[in-house]
């Protein structure tokens, strides 16, 4: 594991069973980018990548 999967391991360990609407995860980033306004590139790439991922490339 990176350095950097701890969060991710967190938010999977913590609510990895919950399920959310992509409108819901939307209004978290803008949360967070009002928070963090220096993470907007790196939150915008990663909405842009989630956008763009294929519907079989989702399910592996």
């Amino acid at each position: 594991m990176y350095f950097t999967d701890r969060g991710i391991e967190e938010l999977d360990d913590r609510r990895g069973e919950e399920q959310v609407s992509l409108g819901w995860l939307a209004d978290r980033l803008r949360d967070f980018i009002d928070e963090h306004p220096g993470a907007e590139a790196t939150i915008d790439s990663l909405a842009s990548w989630l956008a763009r991922l294929e519907d079989d490339d989702a399910d592996e």
